[in-house]
């Protein structure tokens, strides 16, 4: 007599496992209409030809008659990430069966979910076509047992989807297989005994509610107890940015006087709370039915005027003291807050990109400055005379709305707010589970227009920080840590006390990118960073201290000559190579001319559209990557190439010198923003990671909405070096050498998501399991107004809306509709 092989007694934690599952005559029945079959669920799944599965029969009673006959089903092929379903049978001497039981016998471990006859699992990563094998037995009521065998092969990870096509739907438009949940919205409550929000104008307390314009955004784990807890995928935190509004669809009719004041003061602190951060728990109540807890204890706003810390070298300067600080070592509140970064000890980097439009200098400010003072307002851009939605002109004394108000008016700057601006531009870190806690502005990594803080960590080498400041002709910048990692760190319990070991004490450094694909990090310390020369009304520029060197980044690295790029912003990082790739969304021709080009910022040429009209410079953008030399965080040299280039196909379906990737129309795209790889906690995320491209795009939306492509990249260098011929609105042309990655096809790029009407596709994340996805839609509709709503997202998403509804930037929630990992 065969002996039964040991159940499986893996449990996932929402499903029990039986390890003696009674069968009942009705399911025998069935399964006997089913004793070939091995489902493999999942787009794309095959059955490929029997390796040699057996049927082992048990021999019963003196005679050895075979009584017991059972099958474990064909075998057959899968790709990684995607579900399998084993389905056993048994088809003689099944009296009185007692006992069925899966067991993986060989190749890649997987985790069994088994129910009666059916084992369920996802296809592991695989570098190489992998074969598992596994066993089904069953004992019957005689004590006979019987065993079968079946084997899956499973292929590395492909891109398991139908692509997109071109949309200008008012949806959030997914392949195939996929459905959408919308999570939270603009103005949803984040506290007990908050109203619902009416969404006509007259809504307030932002404090308590979800903010405007989402932008990048991470899940966080929690246990089912309320700690942290990285593996779970069921219950999180989500922590979003809320970059700026839509303001017209904040108020009844829109706002009053936001131009040039003077403004209410209730419509400016609506606009004013609902920017910052927000905190909001999310469960998952079973098979991936999402939903945000309104009333979590871990519910939080951070807005313009939450307490934050000031940590590192600049910590205390002159440079940052205001009527509310006036040693220079706290300020109030964080804004414009684009995209972010994650510790790897569970805490949030919020980044302020375009802070600097907010303040006020009226024109008797300029006499009052220093020459130094002057330069450097200018080079970040502090120039308007009533700032955005001109807050500062609120008939009030009120902090809230004078901060707004960078003009000397008092007696030194601890009677002003003069130096208010120098408190913003900074990466902030924020403790998800810790809603008492004071965010800390980290000034070691420098002061510019953050995009985005990528954090490398690996253990035993020094964290790394890769930084684009968001601005067209600006840089990419890189923060090492000047002490390696201890992997204990990572399990902390005081995270912003991790944060100041690894984030207050390093090194600054900016890139530079040489025409031979290789280059330099150039360190932004004082004593190294030299002087900037006198240039029309300003004086030459000289660095103070290292407080300066951080607060006037910009300048010290205008001084060392780094390579300015084509809006550099995004930064992501392969969890396997190591290398880090960043968006360059695109430039025009005043920054990016015929005759300005270069390596790293090659092209320009004209994207046309349908008024007629031609954009010239980069106007579809570019990713570029790069490899660290020796593949640790403090290098100083790099290798680099550039990935993907940008390009409409139907314009350019076969110019090389625009469509240098070679896209078509199933994968071409413009203006790419956000950057993610899939997490390395799934298969998505392990060997070859799934890269997700997000676009803000202007170029190609007479065409069709922003996206989200899915695309399994290659290497640094995997492609070779080309010539281009660039041409301008003359009909003038130039040459240029750069170095291109391998060209896109449909096995590697594809769009995966197409969003609605005006709106970005930007911040996103993965549940650790890989089988949630997390998509931001910012900015539905906002050419329209209150009177004529251009969008109606997300209402429109479940159907035709009202024409006065209008529309809510949201999260929304992409699962697969069998369960697998998403993309693949």
């Amino acid at each position: 007599m065969t002996e039964i092989l040991p159940t499986n007694g893996y449990t996932d934690g929402d499903v029990d496992t039986n390890p003696s599952t009674q069968i009942s005559l009705e399911a025998l029945a069935e399964a006997r209409y089913s004793r070939r079959q091995a489902l493999l669920r999942g787009a794309g799944a095959t059955t490929m030809a029997v390796l040699g599965t057996s049927v082992l029969a048990a021999c019963g009673g003196d005679n050895n008659e075979t009584t017991l006959v059972v099958s474990a089903g064909d075998s057959a092929a899968t790709s990684s990430g995607r579900v399998v379903v084993l389905t056993g049978s048994v088809t003689a001497g099944n009296t009185g069966v007692t006992s069925s039981a899966w067991a993986q016998n060989s190749g890649t471990t997987v985790d069994l979910t088994i129910s009666g006859l059916t084992a369920t699992f996802i296809a592991p990563a695989v570098s190489a076509a992998t074969d598992l094998k596994f066993s089904f037995a069953v004992t019957n009521a005689d004590g006979e047992t019987a065993v079968s065998t079946t084997t899956v092969r499973v292929s590395p990870a492909a891109l398991g989807f139908t692509a997109i096509a071109h949309s200008l739907e008012d949806i959030a438009v997914v392949p195939a297989g996929y459905s959408v949940t919308v999570m939270t919205r603009l103005g949803d409550p984040l506290a007990a005994g908050v109203a619902a929000y009416a969404n006509d104008g007259t809504d307030d307390n932002f404090a308590q509610r979800i903010g405007d314009h989402g932008d990048a955004l991470h899940f966080f784990g929690l246990s089912a107890a309320g700690s942290r807890d990285d593996s779970s995928s069921t219950r999180g935190l989500m922590v979003q940015n809320h970059e700026n509004l839509s303001v017209d669809y904040l108020h009844p009719s829109g706002p009053t006087n936001v131009s040039t004041g003077p403004r209410p003061a209730d419509e400016a602190k609506k606009e004013i709370e609902a920017h910052g951060v927000s905190v909001s728990e999310y469960a998952d109540s079973g098979d991936r039915t999402w939903a945000y807890v309104q009333s979590s204890s871990f519910n939080r706003r951070i807005t313009p005027m939450t307490p934050m810390a000031f940590h590192g070298p600049a910590a205390g300067s002159a440079m940052l003291v205001t009527a509310y600080s006036n040693n220079g070592t706290a300020g109030r509140g964080t804004i414009n807050n684009c995209a972010n970064g994650i510790s790897g000890w569970a805490t949030n980097l919020t980044c302020e990109e375009n802070w600097a439009g907010y303040f006020r200098r009226d024109a008797s400010d300029a006499a009052l400055r220093t020459g130094n003072e002057l330069r450097a307002l200018a080079r970040y851009g502090v120039s308007s005379k009533t700032g955005n939605y001109a807050w500062s002109t609120v008939a009030s004394t009120e902090a809230m709305f004078q901060k707004w108000n960078a003009t000397i008016t008092g007696a030194s700057a601890a009677a002003d707010y003069r130096y208010e601006p120098n408190q913003y531009g900074w990466v902030v870190e924020i403790d998800p589970y810790d809603p008492t806690s004071t965010p800390r502005k980290r000034t070691a990594l420098g002061r510019c227009g953050h995009e985005g803080a990528f954090v490398r960590v690996v253990a035993g080498q020094k964290v790394g920080v890769y930084m684009g400041d968001d601005s067209r002709g600006e840089y990419l910048y890189k923060y090492v840590s000047n002490t390696a990692f201890d992997s204990a760190d990572a399990s902390a319990s005081d995270r912003l006390g991790v944060g100041d070991k690894y984030l207050d004490n390093g090194t600054l450094y900016v890139a530079k990118f040489n025409a031979d694909g290789t280059g330099q990090w150039l360190q932004l310390v004082y004593g190294s960073v030299p002087s900037l020369p006198a240039t029309g009304t300003y004086p030459e520029y000289v660095f103070a201290d290292q407080a300066d060197v951080l607060v006037n980044t910009r300048l010290a690295a205008d001084a060392l000559g780094a390579t300015p790029m084509d809006r550099p912003e995004w930064t992501a990082g392969n969890p396997v190579t190591g290398e880090i790739y960043l968006t360059l969304t695109n430039s025009n021709a005043s920054k990016r001319p015929l005759n300005g080009t270069d390596a790293a910022n090659p092209r320009h040429y004209g994207d046309p559209n349908l008024s007629g009209s031609t954009s010239y410079g980069n106007p579809n953008g570019h990713i570029i990557r790069l490899r660290e030399d020796g593949d640790t965080t403090d290098a100083t040299t790099f290798k680099w190439d550039i990935y993907l280039f940008g390009a409409d196909a139907t314009d350019y379906p076969s110019d090389a010198n625009v469509n240098v990737s070679g896209l078509t129309t199933s994968n071409d795209f413009s203006s790419p923003d956000g950057l993610y790889f899939s997490r390395d906690t799934n298969p998505a995320g392990q060997i070859n990671p799934v890269l997700w491209i997000e676009t803000d795009d202007g170029a190609m939306t007479d065409r069709t909405n922003c996206m989200l492509l899915a695309a399994l990249p290659g290497n640094v260098g995997d492609g070779g070096a080309t010539t281009l011929t660039n041409k301008d609105k003359d009909g003038n042309t130039a040459t240029q050498a750069t170095f291109a990655g391998t060209a896109a096809t449909a096995a590697n790029l594809r769009r995966f998501l197409v969003g609605p009407v005006e709106c970005e596709i930007t911040g996103i994340d993965m549940t650790p399991d890989g089988r949630t996805l997390f998509v931001g839609i910012q900015h539905p509709g906002e050419n329209g107004d209150a009177a004529a709503p251009s969008s109606h997202w997300p209402d429109s998403q479940a159907g035709t809306a009202a024409a006065t509804v209008r529309p809510r930037s949201a999260i929304i929630a992409i699962t697969k509709d069998d369960g697998g990992i998403i993309g693949l």
